[in-house]
């Protein structure tokens, strides 16, 4: 039925040639109906909607803050307490902070180093200083990396080398050079031990954290070891109130830690380290805030002023401070400026608490700071305009007057004494005294004195003979 081929032999039919499927009709309709969304299924089609709303949130999320400019999170909600975020939290600082401190060197690092310093360094023969030039530095910071580890490589930096003075042969003293290692430690373990007490990890110590600490330090503090224990809250009390008092001008109830640390109230408070009583004074004693001599005399201040035990003092009780020599004009301002009313709201219920007392104890024995200063001066501004007029001089003045003639000192007229703090302060605006003139003329203690206390006008008075009786002494 079928024929061959004459020789037998039968031939394959041809293959056909199959095209691309991007060139295939159906292939290039099937994707354009998928492209379209029409032929996907619900579950896919929600996906593809979601991502485009997704992206035209964003690009109008790009396009506003291109607009509007980068706006920072003024407030981020804490964890609350036991939650699994706090806790992570307080993990996290904890590993910190240890880990900090583990960088930290200690006594026995410390001494060390000294060593190394003295063993490595030259005798400057005209001064007779050990000093280093950069190449002992380099030597030094190997011989300590041996002895002590890498925790001290840190300290030889060449910017740390370049940021004391060197002399002529570019060399560097190294008592200053370990004295500046010391500090930083001194410092930075200050800022590990305040950071573990800061609770909310804000960077901010409260007051009963910041009494915390002082009570961790005691033990540690030679002048402070002997305190009796039940006036050990008393002193943390006082001795914390002066950091508030410097560090925490706007009286928000937190000092910041890096503030804090930057104060003088820290130094001075270190300052106690010392062993000897020899070495201190009793007046040096008397005027760091920080002594328990000076402690106990704020109390037996505040205790004698209380006539009538009610822990608070009133106007009339405070006019006995400093043996009645403040003006009762002083005393009235101080009420109104820091003293807060009692619950009932009437004026004999204001009285002043224990802390009031202590901002007022320190406002008159640091007048000359900004933090003293500026507690004085919304005393002195008798009508709350931020500046002072001829007007509020002369009633200021006019009660300093009335003690002066009282204490049977010559007559002295009112508007010479006006005219002598216009000299002093040299006001930018000639009419009027502001804070910021009586900061910039360097005698806004004096000033101030001269107008509240008639003690203080006293000693302006005689300020040349007081002068004199100093510096005879001296030349004995």
């Amino acid at each position: 039925m079928y024929s061959g081929s004459s020789d037998g032999e039968a031939h394959d039919p041809p293959q056909r040639k199959i095209p691309p499927a991007s060139s295939m009709l159906w292939v290039r309709n099937l994707r354009r109906f998928i492209g379209s969304g029409a032929g996907l299924g619900s579950e896919a089609l929600m996906e593809l909607e979601t991502k485009r709303i997704l992206l035209d949130i964003f690009k109008e999320k790009q396009k506003k803050s291109a607009e509007a400019g980068t706006i920072p999170s003024f407030y981020k909600k804490k964890p609350e307490e036991g939650s699994i975020s706090h806790r992570v939290q307080r993990l996290a600082k904890y590993r910190f902070l240890k880990k900090q401190s583990d960088l930290l060197l200690n006594a026995d690092d410390l001494d060390a180093m000294w060593v190394c310093l003295r063993e490595n360094c030259v005798i400057d023969d005209a001064t007779g200083a050990e000093k280093m030039n950069y190449e002992d530095f380099c030597h030094i910071a190997s011989v300590c990396t041996e002895q002590i580890g890498p925790k001290c490589r840190r300290f030889f930096s060449p910017s740390n080398f370049m940021k004391f003075e060197k002399d002529e042969q570019g060399r560097i003293a190294i008592l200053p050079f370990y004295l500046y290692v010391m500090r930083t430690v001194s410092l930075t373990q200050a800022r590990i031990d305040m950071s573990e007490l800061d609770e909310d990890s804000d960077g901010f110590l409260q007051p009963h954290e910041m009494e915390a600490y002082i009570r961790g330090l005691i033990p540690n503090l030679a002048q402070l070891r002997d305190m009796p224990e039940a006036f050990v809250q008393m002193y943390c009390r006082i001795a914390a109130h002066k950091f508030f008092f410097f560090c925490d001008p706007h009286r928000r109830g937190k000092a910041c830690i890096k503030k804090v640390l930057l104060s003088n109230c820290l130094q001075e408070l270190m300052e106690l380290h010392q062993e000897s009583e020899e070495e201190v004074t009793d007046t040096e004693q008397a005027e760091n805030w920080f002594s328990l001599t000076s402690a106990q005399r704020i109390c037996d201040m505040f205790l004698a002023l209380d006539k009538d035990a009610s822990g608070s003092l009133s106007k009339q009780e405070l006019r006995e401070y400093a043996d009645g020599t403040l003006t009762e004009i002083f005393i009235e301002r101080v009420f109104d400026e820091h003293v807060r009313r009692g619950k009932g709201g009437s004026g004999n219920a204001r009285e002043m608490s224990f802390e009031s007392f202590l901002d007022f104890v320190l406002a008159l024995e640091n007048k000359d700071t900004p933090e003293g200063l500026t507690y004085l001066f919304r005393c002195l501004d008798l009508q709350g305009r931020g500046y002072l007029t001829t007007a509020d001089i002369h009633s200021l003045f006019r009660d300093v007057h009335h003690k002066w003639i009282e204490g049977g000192n010559y007559e002295l007229c009112i508007e010479d004494v006006r005219d002598e703090v216009w000299d002093m302060v040299k006001p930018a605006d000639p009419l009027k005294i502001t804070l910021a003139d009586l900061l910039a003329c360097k005698q806004g203690g004096t000033v101030a004195s001269m107008l509240i206390d008639v003690r203080g006008f006293w000693a302006h008075d005689n300020r040349e003979n007081l002068l004199q009786e100093e510096e005879e002494p001296e030349e004995e």
